[in-house]
């Protein structure tokens, strides 16, 4: 129909070219923490927009560095649970915001939804009536 619009967005992290998915329990959170402690991984994220049946495609990158972890942060992080359904074992909008040392890129892309690029592909989406 003319007007509607379908947005459609999945979010994976990289580290050495190997795609980090959903951890399937505590010991590959864990795992996953190890490897991520200290060193900078890429979160990708491909964007679809469909209007008025024109489809539009985008990917956008971010680099996230986490800081050095120490046991007892990653004990505590995995114990809190929020890694699971998380591409890469976290999250960065709650607790997960601890882990990191700094994000060079979209935020907002790290959180699951970049609202930059979503701006570039639908800007009629953020226009006032």
């Amino acid at each position: 129909m003319e007007g509607d619009f379908v947005i459609a967005c999945d979010t994976d992290v990289v580290l050495d070219d190997v795609v980090l998915g959903k951890p399937a329990d505590q010991d590959e959170a864990r795992a996953y923490l190890d490897r991520m402690s200290g060193r900078a991984h890429t979160v990708m994220s491909g964007l679809v927009v469909v209007a008025d049946g024109e489809e539009r495609v985008g990917v956008e990158k971010t680099t996230v560095v986490f800081k050095e972890l120490s046991e007892a942060e990653k004990e505590r992080y995995v114990r809190f649970g929020e890694w699971e359904g998380r591409s890469g074992g976290y999250a960065i909008q709650t607790l997960g915001s601890s882990l990191v040392e700094r994000v060079e890129g979209s935020v907002s892309n790290v959180v699951g939804l970049p609202v930059g690029l979503l701006a570039e592909l639908a800007p009629e989406l953020f226009e006032r009536a």
